[in-house]
């Protein structure tokens, strides 16, 4: 219902109307609704709202990502999320270079998969590292070898692996690389006229930067697209007491494999006596026959134990623990 005009308002608009001020033409009835067009080659499958949640999955993915990667590459990484769209696949694989990076991802248990698309740049650059060199990229592109996509194989691998932390919230996944193309045109995972959401991350490995392309179909998110907005995502993050805390990083560590070895004794020997031992020789230790071995978890002298067998290997029999500050 509209605003209803007072009498002096009546009065001042037939005023205006006499005297010229206001044209009648431009009093519009405010009741009117507006019509929108609607491209039905683009239908609007994906909502700010979807894309808004894309990017925070995905910021969570890169921190991952940039934690991870410098494992293997020993060079700093950093991950941005730089944009999100939704665009028609055509309009996406138009827009690839050639050759391309293109890891073909089963996004179990959702039915369909996605595209990984990474810069040849980051993949030269990546290669060149994983190699023993400075991680610097070619200056002209060429095609892959066999080798060297066996290698950005291995490292996507990893990266599609730390997918599943991050889309925890909305949904279990158990994603797995299938293949890798360097052709957009074995890449034809949907219909050209479907819509897909593209988010693209920036990354920068040492001094060479470049960006990661995610495509993620509307047809393989269709199933949990009403989980994809804010409400949902924070209503769904569990809540980790400090209690909690300590027992997952407690469980951690437990998993973790640490060095333990046991020293039999230690010597000091000549330079011209080491270089001429042969077979047979002894060399005298600092430690008895009958004295107890240190063992050093680490670099941490933790036990001491005596020497001894199990079945066929050598063993040592842990007599005292040492405690810290002793």
């Amino acid at each position: 219902m509209g605003e209803i005009l007072s009498q002096n308002e009546i009065d001042n608009l037939l005023a205006a109307l006499s005297t010229g001020e206001l044209d009648a033409d431009q009093i519009q009835d405010q009741t009117d609704k507006q019509v929108k067009n609607y491209d039905f080659r683009r239908p609007a499958k994906f909502s700010k709202e979807h894309l808004r949640t894309l990017e925070i999955i995905f910021e969570h993915y890169g921190r991952l990502v940039s934690t991870n990667l410098p494992v293997y590459l020993r060079k700093n990484v950093q991950i941005s999320v730089a944009s999100s769209e939704a665009v028609t696949f055509s309009e996406f694989t138009n827009s690839l270079s050639n050759p391309v990076i293109l890891g073909i991802v089963n996004f179990q248990p959702l039915s369909g998969n996605i595209i990984v698309d990474l810069s040849t740049n980051l993949g030269y650059a990546m290669i060149d590292r994983m190699l023993g060199g400075q991680g610097d990229p070619l200056e002209k592109s060429r095609e892959f070898s066999e080798i060297e996509l066996t290698i950005i194989e291995k490292l996507m691998v990893v990266c599609i692996q730390l997918m599943r932390e991050p889309w925890k919230n909305v949904l279990d996944i158990n994603p797995v690389l299938e293949r890798l193309e360097t052709n957009q045109q074995f890449a034809q995972i949907i219909a050209p006229n479907d819509m897909a959401a593209i988010v693209t991350l920036n990354v920068k490995i040492g001094e060479v930067q470049g960006f990661i392309n995610l495509c993620l179909p509307y047809f393989t998110l269709e199933d949990i697209m009403d989980k994809l907005n804010t409400r949902y995502w924070y209503a769904n993050m569990q809540e980790m007491h400090d209690d909690d805390y300590e027992e997952h990083i407690e469980s951690l560590i437990r998993r973790v494999d640490i060095p333990v070895k046991a020293v039999l004794g230690k010597s000091a020997v000549s330079v011209n006596d080491f270089v001429n031992l042969q077979v047979g020789d002894v060399i005298r230790l600092d430690t008895h026959v009958d004295s107890e071995l240190s063992v050093y978890v680490g670099n941490i002298r933790k036990f001491t134990a005596l020497p001894g067998a199990s079945k066929d290997n050598y063993a040592v029999r842990v007599t005292t623990v040492i405690r810290e500050g002793e």
